[in-house]
């Protein structure tokens, strides 16, 4: 999946990742709970994940909040922040998409308010993209 040849880009990336798992936000603790360790229909997610491509020859990623490489899904969780960034998250889709990768955006208020409501639809966002591989 990495495009990644340039060992600097891999070290930033790892270390932002590590700084983001160890200041995950609330709504992502409680839905890492619920998916780490294959417990989502056996997946294996990874959490902070970073995403490498190339964008007009230049060579960057984005960091996944959750990631399942099996059926190339990402999964991210927007809080308030989110309301002010709508292009940017837009745009980073785009380029996940490009990348064959799907993406699902999930409201963190939604994540502790209907837990169990997000963990159906992503079964059934897994339930339809892995019969379709």
């Amino acid at each position: 999946m990495s495009l990644n040849k340039k060992k600097e880009l891999s070290i930033v990336a790892k270390k932002l990742c590590r700084e983001l798992r160890a200041n995950q936000t609330h709504s992502e603790e409680i839905l890492w709970d619920r998916i780490r360790n294959r417990q989502l229909l056996g997946k294996k997610f990874l959490r902070q994940h970073p995403i490498f491509y190339d964008l007009k020859g230049r060579e960057t990623f984005s960091i996944a909040d959750f990631y399942c490489h099996e059926i190339k899904f990402v999964v991210e969780i927007d809080g308030e922040i989110h309301k002010l960034l709508r292009k940017n998250d837009y745009d980073r889709d785009q380029i996940m998409n490009l990348v064959g990768l799907q993406v699902m955006r999930i409201k963190s208020e939604k994540v502790i308010d209907d837990l169990n409501g997000v963990l159906k639809s992503l079964e059934n966002y897994i339930n339809k993209f892995s019969n379709s591989l």
